[in-house]
């Protein structure tokens, strides 16, 4: 694998109980320093993908290789070593309720054998990059769901990971709180270096946070490419379909007709645009 490269998965397949094929023979290959994202409907195995690339999820056949080395296969005890370099943020944060934010944070570097003093500085170091460094004596119920998922973020980061995967880190999130968090995954990658996979089934949180983009649909890769390319001429139907989403979703959109008729634009014309983009 090229020093470019930080992971790559190859003809990545699993099957369930009954010959349930979640995942197809999936190939990817994602950047160092880059995000990229895996957009789906439900069901369509992106999660199952994610969870195969620090093999919570083993995979049935194919291999996964991060930062150069090759995962699949390996023995439990340097499989969990290896983990450390991937760190996971979830929905719907999965915090200790019990463990004040400092203890949320020191927690995995503590059971990656850091003593205590030192744990406890490098958890304070991450939640300071998270802008919660005021909030390390106070627990998970006494923050609202944006500071959760920043201690999670903060959490994922404590043990300096190469990678960093989401699993839909935005969904359970207000617009104003999403567009934050992104904004600060943004920063993870641009200052820290680090390479983020993050699924999601909102095509805006492709557009504004990720360089390249994978469209799954049927446990398949059915498009990718830079994200500028794939809205600008997308392929695939499950494409065009999240595209046309994203773009009525988008305010600009809202604005649109009013543009059209200060130029003198007929409002015959104006109905056949709003409706080539599915307004």
């Amino acid at each position: 694998m090229d020093t470019q490269t930080m992971i790559r998965l190859t003809g990545l397949t699993k099957e369930f109980a009954g010959g349930v094929r979640a995942v197809d023979e999936v190939g990817l290959t994602v950047a160092r320093g880059t995000v990229q994202g895996i957009v789906g409907h439900s069901g369509a195995g992106k999660s199952t993908l994610l969870r195969m690339v620090n093999l919570l999820e083993t995979p049935t056949a194919g291999t996964v290789t991060v930062g150069g080395r090759q995962l699949t296969g390996l023995p439990e005890r340097q499989l969990r070593a290896a983990r450390r370099d991937i760190g996971m943020v979830f929905q719907q944060f999965n915090l200790f309720r019990s463990r004040t934010v400092l203890g949320n944070v020191a927690y995995p570097l503590r059971q990656a054998g850091a003593a205590r003093a030192r744990a406890r500085a490098e958890a304070e170091q991450a939640l300071a990059f998270v802008g919660l460094a005021d909030q390390a004596r106070r627990y998970p119920e006494q923050l609202s769901g944006g500071q959760r998922q920043r201690v999670g973020i903060a959490r994922a980061l404590a043990t300096s990971p190469q990678v960093l995967l989401c699993d839909e880190a935005t969904s359970a999130l207000d617009p104003q709180t999403t567009h934050e968090i992104l904004a600060l995954l943004k920063r993870v990658t641009t200052e820290l270096g680090v390479t983020i996979v993050l699924i999601t089934h909102e095509m805006e949180v492709v557009r504004a946070v990720c360089d390249q983009v994978a469209v799954m649909d049927g446990g398949r890769i059915v498009e990718r490419g830079a994200v500028a390319e794939v809205f600008a001429r997308p392929q695939h139907p499950t494409t065009r379909a999240f595209v046309r989403s994203a773009v009525h979703a988008s305010p600009v959109l809202d604005l649109l007709p009013r543009v059209l008729r200060k130029h003198g634009v007929a409002d015959s014309v104006v109905a056949t645009v709003l409706a080539e983009v599915g307004a």
